[in-house]
This record gives C-alpha cells, structure tokens and sequence, in this order.
C-alpha cells in the first residue's frame, strides 16, 4: 500500500482533518559580545506558566518577548545582549531577560512591534532558518518548502507536521472526488510534540503547552460528519491532539477553541473524537508513539514498527507513514457516538 491508495481507504462521507499550521523560520545564529557563537530556537511568546508568579522567572509578558531555546543556553545570563546576523541584513541585538525553568530556555527581548507569530515572521524570513531535525543532515533552499505541507497557512510552528508531508495536491483533489471533506484545525508544533518523555511514570508526566485554533467551521464539518455517519480522520498526531484537548475540554463535545493545550493521550484513553490516523513513524521516547499505542495497543505498536524495521521502512520526518483504519482502532478506545 502506497500513501496514493489512502483515497480508497476513505469513504464518502468522511471527514480528513489537517492541521494547516506553517513552520516558521525559526532558527538563528547569534553571537554574544564576547564574539562565541549562540543558537536560538524561537518557540513562542513568553507567558509565565499558570499559577506562576513573575517573579519565578524574574520576567512579566510584554510584547516582543518570546520563549527561546538556545545552544549553549548555560552561557545566556540576564541582560546579555546577543546580536544575529544574517546575509545582507543590518546586525540585530538582542537582550537575554531571564531563563525558564520549565523549559530550560531564555527569555529573549525581541523588537516589541513582534508580539506574536504573523508580526515576528517577516523578522525570521531575513533572518532565520527553517529548524529542521537534527537528524537531516543534508538540506538546502529546497527544504523551506518540502518540509510545509501543501496547506500550511497559519504561521507559528517550529517543526512540521510531518504526516501531512505525504499529501500532494493531487491526492487532496482526489480524495475529495471520492466523497471526503477536507477540514482544517491549528496545532502550532513545539516543545509538547517533540520533547522526548523523561518519566517512567507515566501518571507523573505533562506535556509542554500548544497553541490550538479549533475553528467554528471545523465544530460543524465534525458535526455533520457525524450527522452523516462518516469517520473523522486525522492527519498527523498534531491533528489528533487538537481535536482531542478541545473535546476534553468541552466535556467530549466539540466547540471553537483558542488557546493553549496541554493534553496526554496514553494507553487507556478513550478517543472523543478521532476514529482513524495518518501518521509517521516517530523517535523513541515520543509522546507520540504513546498516542499510537492508545489507538491500536502496545503489542500491535511493537509488531508493526519490527516489521517496518524488517522492511527498511524510512522513519521519522521524510519517512513512511503508517494507516491507522478505524477497524484497527482498539474497542475500548474508540469514540462512544
């Protein structure tokens, strides 16, 4: 089976949704005064953490102020100033306020006028570098658009949503002339999707905030989808866990949802929402590979991934992908409606 074929295995009626979220340029070098080389990740605007007072950090939320990941972050002390600089532009300072501890990044003062993603993407664009994973080790300008889907509209991500990488323009147009409506959600991709799982309790463990935009219009194609007794699909665990957090949120109900999500799909979960998935083949230690497991069991997890290593499947964010149909989903996990 091909990604080509996933049109044969949608039904009319259903419902694919895709998160249209857009990878920003989001990578720059820096230099500190002392002339060492510093990297930052920019992951998004700074906001002490619910319940946390600022003086935990030392830093209120302003405008311009954003949550970085930086290389060697040990060296970033408050009121450092970093300068970036890039090909043909204007060397920029920048002012280190404070570090968090969540995270383990800085607390990076930005030009104030970029408070949030729209209003710092044309800095990143002259600046910047699309983050791709440190395990492509050969790229050029070719990547800034072969790692955005063909949909990618809302600026915000530092990483892609890589199932929907599969998914041309040509495949979209014939799945819709098989019946499926294609809906759109907005999961901007950060620390909560690729920061590996450090606990061996998995009750214990949180993930790092996501910003999610569930639309009015994406509340009443998965209504009517199920008015009609289609499937919702999902493209990509970003998709899943948009969905998901907003009907946890609302009681299994969907409704319009902006704001930040934080929710953890393990074994045992039962879905709300989602009844079948695209996905990659993801990193050990992966949140994500916990969500797989929740659909479809450990074991069958574990079978599946020896047979992909037994068939040289390629893994991870230029890889293969793999199709979750709903009748391989576990009972006790599908949604009750």
């Amino acid at each position: 089976m091909s990604v080509w074929d996933l049109q044969h295995e949608l039904q009319s009626g259903d419902l694919l949704v895709v998160n249209d979220t857009r990878v920003l340029r989001a990578r720059l070098e820096a230099r500190r005064a002392s002339g060492g080389a510093v990297e930052l990740l920019v992951l998004e605007p700074w906001q002490p953490a619910a319940g946390e007072a600022p003086a935990a950090s030392g830093v209120e939320a302003a405008p311009g102020r954003w949550l970085c990941l930086a290389k060697p972050a040990k060296r970033l002390k408050p009121g450092d100033v970093i300068t970036i600089n890039a090909d043909g532009q204007s060397p920029l300072p920048l002012t280190v306020l404070g570090s968090d501890g969540e995270t383990g990044g800085r607390i990076v003062q930005f030009p104030p006028g970029c408070a949030d993603a729209a209003t710092l993407e044309p800095l990143l664009l002259r600046y910047g570098a699309i983050p791709l994973p440190p395990y492509i080790h050969e790229h050029d300008a070719s990547d800034n658009e072969r790692y955005q889907t063909r949909y990618a509209q809302r600026p915000g991500s530092v990483a892609a949503p890589t199932a929907g990488l599969h998914l041309s323009d040509e495949l979209l147009a014939a799945i819709r002339a098989h019946g499926v409506e294609i809906a759109t959600t907005t999961l901007h991709v950060g620390l909560g999707t690729f920061r590996p799982v450090e606990t061996e309790d998995l009750s214990q463990l949180q993930l790092h905030s996501e910003w999610v935009e569930v639309s009015p219009q994406l509340v009443q194609a998965v209504e009517a989808c199920r008015a009609r007794g289609g499937r919702v699909i999902a493209v990509g665990t970003t998709s899943v866990r948009s969905l998901e957090a907003v009907a946890q949120l609302h009681g299994g109900a969907m409704a319009p949802h902006t704001g930040p999500v934080n929710l953890v799909i393990q074994p045992g979960y039962r879905f709300q929402v989602v009844q079948g998935l695209l996905t990659n083949f993801h990193l050990p230690k992966s949140s994500l590979l916990l969500l797989v497991s929740a659909l479809i069991g450990r074991q069958r997890l574990l079978d599946l991934y020896a047979e992909a290593i037994a068939r040289e499947y390629r893994f991870f964010s230029y890889g293969d992908a793999m199709w979750i149909a709903p009748a391989a989903v576990l009972a006790q996990a599908r949604p009750m409606r």
